[in-house]
């Protein structure tokens, strides 16, 4: 089925598709579900508002990602971010274990946090990320091997397991 961009069939398939990956995308950098929520509202009114369509389904994807990640570092930098009283981390909806592996990726610089979530949680190759993120597949290679060997020293507690 071919959904003509702007109709309602079109909005509804977007909103099916993407809102639980784009979700997750924001809270990777907020912290919180509610705002991560608010975010992927601007990000699809962003889309709408955008007024034409993409070449193909992957280039719909990419563009959604990276406004994702520039609405969600915008709020990061926003005064009225800085004025919000922090709240729990909202994780709780998890397995312990899950819920554990996540608060540790979220503790990650951003740079690693976000690569591991569009490699682990995307599915996203090395090169596809680094045309998202607009740097070198190097960079990305050093930046998921970087944030992995965080995680693993996070995760065991500093021990080497055989």
């Amino acid at each position: 089925m071919e959904n003509s961009f702007g109709t309602d069939e079109f909005i509804q398939h977007v909103l099916d598709k993407y809102s639980k990956m784009i979700i997750k995308l924001a809270f990777t950098y907020v912290k919180n579900t509610a705002d991560a929520e608010d975010i992927a509202q601007d990000v699809f009114v962003s889309l709408i508002k955008r007024g034409y369509g993409f070449e193909s389904e992957e280039h719909e994807k990419a563009w959604l990602i990276r406004v994702t990640i520039n609405k969600a570092k915008n709020y990061l930098k926003s005064s009225w971010n800085k004025l919000k009283v922090p709240l729990e981390e909202d994780v709780s909806y998890m397995p312990e274990e899950e819920s554990e592996v996540l608060n540790t990726v979220l503790n990650l610089p951003s740079k690693y946090r976000t690569v591991i979530h569009l490699y682990y949680y995307e599915d996203y190759s090395i090169n596809e990320i680094a045309s998202i993120l607009n740097k070198k597949p190097a960079t990305i290679g050093t930046w998921l091997s970087r944030g992995r060997n965080l995680l693993k020293s996070e995760l065991i507690g500093g021990f080497e397991y055989e």
